[in-house]
């Protein structure tokens, strides 16, 4: 019975989540951008996990309810962890098309930027075997790009064309792009 139960929750809360993100969307993604259907967005796996802490952290608290403080407040903990994982996923993202991309991130107002604005990348290895690119843009700002996120190499390749039609270089004169070592333009050299 408390398997059907747990069923059933993680149904409701995935069924939640699903509504949520599809709201999202369609309220606060209004921009040519947004509508093109390029984007690159955080591995699924963040809005999975982020479910399945938060349903760990509402049985916890609720079981806890009867049994302790112990159980109330390690599930408060899981359940915070859950929503902030859930709200990283549902709230990340850059969407593009062949002019321009936008950043989207949690608490800020999406950012418009033009390919031109790219003025360097820098690669770092993590460990476990991903690859994040950052990209430098001429006012200051990175953006991190984790091989692991969807839809970031095809991104990466649109930023190339673009970034080279818009600031009149020739694909082929670029010796420093080689995607199958993750470089797409010129190397930010430490300062």
């Amino acid at each position: 019975m408390q398997f059907i139960a747990i069923l059933l929750i993680a149904a409701a809360v995935f069924g939640v989540c699903f509504l949520v993100d599809k709201g999202f969307t369609r309220l606060f993604r209004s921009k040519a951008q947004h509508r093109s259907g390029m984007a690159v967005r955080a591995n699924k796996r963040f809005g999975v996990f982020g479910v399945v802490l938060t349903v760990l952290g509402i049985l916890a608290v609720c079981v806890g309810v009867g049994d302790g403080p112990v159980l109330i407040i390690g599930g408060t903990v899981v359940l915070a962890m859950g929503v902030c994982l859930a709200v990283y996923y549902l709230s990340f993202g850059i969407f593009y098309d062949g002019e321009s991309f936008l950043v989207s991130r949690f608490g800020k107002k999406d950012a418009e930027h033009v390919y031109k604005e790219i003025t360097g990348q820098k690669l770092y290895a993590v460990q476990g075997g991903s690859i994040v690119v950052e990209l430098y843009l001429t006012d200051g700002t990175t953006l991190s790009l984790q091989s692991t996120m969807d839809g970031v190499y095809t991104f990466l390749d649109t930023a190339f064309a673009a970034w080279c039609i818009q600031t009149g270089r020739d694909p082929q004169s670029c010796d420093f792009h080689d995607p199958s070592k993750s470089l797409w333009f010129p190397s930010v050299e430490e300062t």
